[in-house]
């Protein structure tokens, strides 16, 4: 064949292949409500980068640190690593493969018998499969949208782990509230003991006042010892999602911090449940998902065609190595094969049916990522205005109880009131002021888990975003 030709016929091969069998994508109708009972729409919810959502300074370091040696962040950054070099590595599959070639070869002839050599140089093409009916590009695009799941799964960590750094501060500034309220607690209580005890010994009071305030001081003790476990625990936890230990700078900074003086986070509009579709990694992983199930059944339905294979060499042949680049030893081959399926026990029908079966199972999976994502803007929402409520009623609840028992420890000290009404005054009080540090924390990690509900936000810089090109 002429060379012209060959490679005309090569070009023509390659212009043929760019069929397609992969099914037309449509996105899955979003199966919840087109609005949250909780609250009316509030305008389409714009991201919020993180470092303009928690101002704190010593927050922002330490979501610094997370995002730096967090080990699960670094493995999801290596996972898109890998998906990236396979989406290459399937992509490769559309272009001939060349490699140079040399042969040196001494024997007899067969026909004459005679001792001699044969020298061989030049390029070859091995076995380069023809797409004419899509099945490599179905599995390049299968590929890379896995590469872009990947890619979202890595800033829904990200995303996570921000938020989790998040929470594991203000716990542990709520710990050292609580520790400060039982310190405050003990120290009230020891000096009822002393009260009590000369009351008893004066024969003011009986032996059962003495008794109750003691056990009432060890109570408050053995919840300070409780409290001084959990802060070490969530100390712990949040070293854990730095990848080192929490900074001592930091953790000396917030003794005696309460939570009412963190900075406050910003307020973001909830919009409508169809923003998370483009906001939330998690949902926009699995679409990926759902898309690359897609392009493999184009794979498996281009299967079925016959498959068209060209192997090809161009180079010089000589029976002298001097003689082996000279005019008149060049020459060139090429040779096609043809691959077509007859009997395969059902093979390629079985693998089109999982293929088909693999989608379905994207599509539930995407939908449900849908449905969870409502579920949790839902009830960060319906926590919003009830925390807040819960938390003034509780601050005031507290405040009336510390005046019931400052009047309640004067009238016993004044003798006109029984130690039972000071020790369930002291009670009492003990409990509120727990659980309004509780509550205002609980409120604070709901307007975390809204933000985290929502998508979040990033800035371009923050997302270390690779660009796949030559789709």
């Amino acid at each position: 064949m002429p060379k012209h030709l060959s490679l005309m016929a090569l070009a023509a091969a390659a212009a043929l292949s760019g069929c397609s069998l992969i099914p037309n994508y449509e996105r899955p109708a979003a199966p919840v409500p087109a609005a949250y009972t909780q609250a009316a729409a509030e305008g389409a919810s714009s991201a919020i980068a993180w470092r303009d959502y928690f101002t704190d300074p010593r927050l922002q370091q330490l979501i610094d640190l997370a995002l730096t040696n967090n080990r699960d962040l670094r493995i999801a950054t290596l996972n898109l690593e890998q998906a990236r070099a396979q989406f290459q590595i399937q992509r490769s599959a559309l272009f001939p493969s060349v490699g140079g070639i040399a042969s040196a070869n001494r024997g007899n002839n067969q026909i004459t018998g005679d001792l001699g050599s044969t020298f061989t140089a030049g390029l070859a093409i091995s076995a380069w499969e023809i797409d004419f009916f899509g099945r490599i590009n179905s599995l390049k695009e299968a590929a890379l949208a896995q590469y872009l799941a990947t890619d979202e799964g890595r800033k829904a960590y990200e995303l996570t782990l921000v938020t989790s750094v998040a929470q594991g501060w203000l716990t542990l500034i709520a710990d050292e509230e609580l520790l400060d309220i039982s310190r405050r607690t003990v120290e009230t209580r020891k000096e009822s003991i002393k009260l009590a005890k000369l009351r008893f010994d004066a024969g003011f009071a009986s032996e059962l006042d003495y008794r109750q305030a003691e056990s009432l001081t060890e109570s408050a003790l053995a919840t300070f010892a409780q409290q001084q476990r959990q802060r070490a625990l969530d100390e712990n936890a949040l070293a854990l999602l730095l990848g080192q230990q929490v900074p001592t700078d930091i953790l000396a900074s917030i003794t005696g911090t309460k939570l009412a003086s963190v900075a406050p986070m910003a307020d973001i509009p909830a919009g409508l449940p169809s923003d998370l579709l483009v906001r939330r990694p998690d949902i926009r992983a699995a679409e990926q998902q759902l898309i690359s199930a897609n392009a493999n059944i184009g794979a498996a339905r281009a299967a079925f065609f016959p498959s068209i294979s060209l192997t090809a060499q161009y180079g010089s042949v000589s029976n002298e190595l001097s003689n082996l680049f000279k005019s008149g030893t060049w020459g060139f081959n090429v040779g096609p094969t043809l691959n077509l399926p007859i009997f395969t026990a059902g093979r390629l029908s079985a693998n089109l049916a999982s293929a088909k079966a693999a989608r379905e199972i994207a599509v539930a999976q995407y939908e449900k990522s849908i449905q969870t994502g409502f579920k949790e803007v839902s009830d960060a929402l319906a926590g919003r205005t009830t925390l807040a409520e819960q938390a003034r009623a509780q601050a005031a609840q507290a405040e009336a109880e510390r005046k019931r028992f400052y009047l309640s420890d004067l009238r016993y000290r004044n003798g006109v009131a029984s130690y039972l009404d000071l020790l369930d005054a002291q009670r009492s009080l003990f409990a509120l002021e727990q659980a309004d540090v509780q509550v205002r924390l609980a409120q604070q990690l709901n307007q975390i888990n809204l933000y985290k509900a929502l998508g979040g936000g990033w800035s371009e810089a923050s997302l270390g975003k690779q660009e796949v090109t030559n789709r």
